[in-house]
């Protein structure tokens, strides 16, 4: 019997963005507050939306080309 696969999660936590961009967590935080990298609060958490870290990505690519 086959088990259906979790959905891919629509936003990160901070830690998750950290491992994924191979970042620092003061750095992902820098990023945050200086609106590189969109983000929002839920409760106490930090949650960076999936394409948020995508366009990140992106904008660095365009810069480096």
């Amino acid at each position: 019997m086959r088990t259906a696969m979790p959905p891919a999660p629509e936003a990160l936590t901070v830690p998750e963005v950290m491992t994924a961009l191979r970042l620092s967590r003061s750095k992902v935080y820098d990023l945050i507050r200086t609106r590189q990298l969109r983000s929002y609060t839920s409760g106490r958490a930090r949650r960076v939306p999936v394409d948020a870290v995508r366009q990140y990505m992106y904008d660095r690519l365009e810069e480096a080309a």
